[in-house]
């Protein structure tokens, strides 16, 4: 295996299998879902792509590649976020559906949380008075790893 920060070199063409595991932190929110995102250059241009790879609540990836919404919210009155939506812990083995053995690229997992509130939501609650309309009142907090490196075979 390679631990995050490291090189992957090429294994006769096989796509790479990575092990996802996200554990929440104590003091933050349950986790939502998880994902892989993978960078590469194609043709000198720098291109990205999200793959959802875990879901919470014991939903499944879907035909679309993404997790369906686990209905999670907040209460807008008190900011409390909803305690029965999301999980502890995500984890899965994923392996690239467009690995191409030829090519450079990378790969990091990203985590996101259930909805929060955004801290200028939690200051005008406190100070009684409204959100800013120009900010969307809630945010999900995300965590992402160092990425690992895939270099093809010379």
């Amino acid at each position: 295996g390679v631990p995050m920060g490291g090189d992957l070199l090429a294994a006769r063409g096989k796509a790479p299998q990575f092990l996802v595991w996200a554990v929440r932190d104590p003091r933050a929110g349950y986790l939502q879902r998880a994902q892989v995102v993978k960078g590469w250059i194609e043709n000198g241009q720098a291109r990205e792509k999200v793959f959802d790879v875990a879901c919470s609540d014991g939903l499944q990836v879907g035909a679309g590649g993404r997790c369906p919404d686990n209905g999670a919210g907040v209460n807008m009155k008190t900011c409390e976020p909803d305690r029965f939506k999301g999980d502890v812990e995500l984890r899965t083995v994923w392996k690239d559906p467009e690995f191409n053995p030829k090519q450079r690229a990378f790969y990091y997992v990203r985590v996101l949380e259930n909805p929060s509130c955004r801290w200028s939501t939690w200051d005008a609650l406190r100070n009684g008075t409204p959100p800013n309309p120009k900010l969307a009142p809630t945010i999900m907090e995300r965590a992402w790893s160092s990425p690992i490196w895939y270099e093809p075979a010379a």
